[in-house]
């Protein structure tokens, strides 16, 4: 991936987010973007962590993490002109390599497999994905291990992949089923708890 100093990958950073968030209606309101923040705190903290300013870097990622909801781990690498879409509960791991021109929803993990594995991987050894350049990851997407992503990959919204997906692949979570004729409007409010917990929504 082609590399520009930091403060040119930020004026592309903040580009994006007008380019891709509809919601957005200018330059002056993309600073107001949830995630923003959160990529330009990232692109500060990755070079002083690899200038070996490691607790400095995990502070800046704290702060990040308390003032966005997104946990980019000083370590990962990002690519030009990735797009966080709101932000929320990402949580992307330090040995993660995300390409350029990614597409990342909100809810998304890029992880690791656990510590009773990764504990036992030599030292230096990758434990996170790679992300190829110009994929999306749907909302509430699982990405997990030393995977690769190839380039234009799409993973849809609540998929779980664990595997090597190749350049241009598809994947998608289960669909809702949809069930009718069965359904009627709670007489209580005892059967609305029971039709809610019922349906897992908890």
């Amino acid at each position: 991936m082609a590399e520009l100093g930091v403060a040119a990958t930020m004026a592309e950073d903040w580009r994006v987010v007008v380019e891709r968030d509809p919601s957005i209606g200018g330059r002056w309101e993309a600073l107001l973007h949830p995630a923003l923040p959160a990529l330009w705190t990232h692109r500060v903290a990755h070079v002083l962590h690899r200038r070996g300013w490691r607790i400095t870097a995990r502070l800046l990622m704290l702060w990040a993490r308390a003032f966005t909801g997104t946990e980019i781990h000083p370590g990962a690498r990002l690519g030009r002109r990735v797009f966080i879409d709101h932000g929320a509960a990402v949580v992307i791991g330090e040995t993660a390599v995300i390409g350029s021109d990614v597409t990342i929803y909100h809810q998304v993990t890029l992880g690791a497999v656990g510590w009773w594995s990764d504990n036992t991987r030599p030292t230096g050894e990758r434990r996170h994905p790679t992300v190829g350049n110009n994929v999306i990851i749907g909302t509430n997407a699982t990405v997990l291990g030393p995977v690769t992503i190839g380039d234009g990959a799409v993973i849809g919204a609540q998929a779980l992949v664990t595997q090597n997906m190749p350049a241009g692949a598809r994947v998608f979570g289960p669909r809702a089923l949809v069930r009718t004729g069965a359904g009627h409007a709670p007489d209580s409010p005892e059967e609305l708890f029971r039709l809610t917990a019922t349906a897992g929504s908890w």
